[in-house]
């Protein structure tokens, strides 16, 4: 027998979890790490829905613990249609929503029915990563189109027309955007849809941060905005539900054309065959989480606009240090002024992690336009956040200053 593992995972890297082995060795001494790195309300003083929660009590407890169909309970494709036509003004049937194990599982099925090797994607740099896992996991060439920063990371329009090529397979936007905490004006998705257009281009839309914005900019959806191209929508439970851990996420095709969604369909449900099915009990809670009591968010979006104004206001006061402020989402992308000092963004979160105990996410882990920054999120309470960037401006006054 010759032994031998697939070389398409070689290049795959997840920036977000990379240094938690390092986090874990300074934990093994004893030292306590303050960790600003993976985005989880849930590890802070946010707590799923009471309502939810006893939903999927009552669903395990009524039996509901068998195989689902692949495409997802029907039941909960059509709450998701309600939910989408109520918040977002996209109008589509259940029959175009297929229910996956969380968003992640939704970018493993768009990259797969998309992806041949050779082709490719073009996503904003910087962006997060799973998208770059996946189109490389199918032997796909990820192009990376610019956010620019002094616009508050909206995409270079002219940057995006000119990378299109004869193996583009569609445009990706991600709004809310992680890492960045963007909102892309109604214009701005506007002209990536006439764009796409023009190139007979499908577009895909990562919205799960959809209900978590701040007030500054107004969040469209996509699909909401698209006339004549057909677009793929991502969202799930995991943020504005406050339900991580379980797993649920959704993806659904709304085509103004008419020509592509039962197609595009059918492929993505290929693929939810083979893979069997999501949670059944989890999708039974996820109808109570779309049509129960929506108080929580409300809640958890001005207790995070709260936090996300102390940080913001932190790091004017920190040397070498800015950030946009991002107008959605629950992260920070500030940039700082290694040159000279630091080889990498990376040596920096490590040092940072070593010296002061504070785990944050290099920006180069999140591909092209990332470099020189770090993400954390502003998901803790305000005492934390205190004594994080109190250590964070401690390192940076002597290293950076």
């Amino acid at each position: 027998m010759t032994f031998k593992l697939s070389d398409r995972l070689k290049p795959l890297k997840y920036a977000i979890r990379d240094l938690i082995p390092y986090a874990e060795q300074v934990e093994r001494r004893g030292e306590k790490v303050i960790r600003l790195n993976i985005g989880d309300p849930l590890k802070f003083d946010f707590d799923t829905p009471k309502h939810i929660r006893e939903a999927l009590c009552r669903a395990v407890n009524d039996r509901w613990n068998f195989y689902s169909a692949s495409e997802g309970d029907a039941e909960l494709r059509a709450a998701i249609a309600e939910k989408e036509r109520k918040f977002n003004g996209v109008d589509i049937s259940p029959d175009h929503v297929i229910v996956t194990a969380g968003v992640s599982e939704a970018i493993n099925f768009v990259s797969a029915a998309f992806i041949d090797p050779g082709d490719e994607a073009l996503i904003p740099g910087p962006s997060y990563a799973p998208y770059v896992n996946f189109i490389q996991a199918y032997n796909g060439r990820v192009v990376y189109y610019r956010t620019v920063e002094e616009n508050g990371w909206q995409p270079d329009l002219d940057d995006l027309r000119s990378k299109i090529t004869d193996k583009t397979r569609f445009i990706l936007i991600i709004n809310p955007n992680n890492p960045t905490g963007a909102i892309y004006s109604e214009n701005t998705v506007r002209k990536i849809l006439d764009i796409a257009a023009e190139h007979n281009l499908i577009v895909v839309s990562d919205e799960i941060y959809d209900r978590i914005t701040y007030g500054e900019a107004e969040f469209k959806s996509t699909a909401a905005i698209a006339r004549d191209v057909p677009v793929i929508g991502l969202n799930g439970f995991s943020k504005v539900y406050l339900m991580t851990g379980w797993r649920l996420g959704y993806i659904y095709v709304r085509d103004p054309t008419g020509k592509y969604a039962d197609a595009i369909i059918g492929h993505l449900n290929k693929l939810a065959r083979a893979r069997l099915s999501a949670c059944t009990p989890v999708m039974r809670a996820g109808i109570a989480a779309l049509r129960g009591p929506q108080e929580h968010v409300h809640d958890m979006v001005a207790r995070l606009r709260e936090r996300r104004d102390y940080c913001c206001r932190r790091i004017e006061e920190i040397p070498g240090m800015s950030v946009v402020k991002p107008k959605g989402a629950f992260y920070l992308f500030p940039k700082i002024d290694i040159k000279g000092k630091f080889d990498s963004d990376r040596e920096f979160a490590l040092k940072l992690l070593d010296e002061e105990k504070v785990l944050v996410v290099h920006g180069s882990g999140f591909g092209f336009g990332g470099e020189n920054h770090f993400r954390s999120i502003f998901l803790p309470p305000i005492s934390v956040l205190e004594e994080a960037f109190n250590r964070i401006e401690r390192f940076c006054r002597k290293y950076l200053a």
